[in-house]
């Protein structure tokens, strides 16, 4: 799935992203609206990682959603 997808079925995908990343609450996940530069900045924030780590765990978790 791309990121074009992603952000279309953001709602549907709040869930897994919540799985994924615990710490970040319902308002930053909503906030983020699938904008994936603002999720690198919240998972950023919420663990104390760098961006390139950030990026690293959005790409892995990307690949890893279905069509």
């Amino acid at each position: 799935m791309n990121w074009d997808q992603i952000e279309g079925n953001w709602k549907q995908l709040k869930g897994n992203v919540k799985e994924q990343w615990g710490k970040l609450t319902d308002d930053h996940i909503d906030t983020i609206a699938g904008k994936r530069d603002q999720l690198a900045g919240k998972i950023q924030e919420s663990y104390g990682i760098s961006k390139e780590e950030a990026e690293k765990q959005i790409s892995e978790w990307e690949k890893n959603q279905k069509n």
